[in-house]
């Protein structure tokens, strides 16, 4: 499924919910592929304690990434699959 082309501004700071409304945390930067530019992860701030349970990759700095291919629509909200997290 391909996502509309966002810029960066519009992602940051948005919720991260999963499809079934459980909240993540906050969008606070993105990770990419430097040489392709592909994007990998979303980096969270403020993750919720639900989020803080998933067996997600981490930052040294311990914070938690979500799996760009896991998203499923950007809005009001980044919607992630939690099928494609686990």
């Amino acid at each position: 499924m391909a996502i509309d082309k966002k810029p960066l501004r519009e992602i940051i700071g948005k919720m991260v919910v999963t499809k079934e409304g459980k909240r993540l945390g906050m969008t606070k930067d993105i990770t990419f592929e430097t040489r392709t530019g592909e994007l990998i992860h979303l980096v969270l701030k403020e993750p919720t304690k639900f989020a803080q349970t998933l067996q997600l990759e981490k930052t040294k700095d311990k914070e938690i990434l979500i799996p760009y291919n896991s998203i499923i629509a950007i809005g009001d909200f980044v919607v992630v699959s939690e099928e494609d997290l686990i």
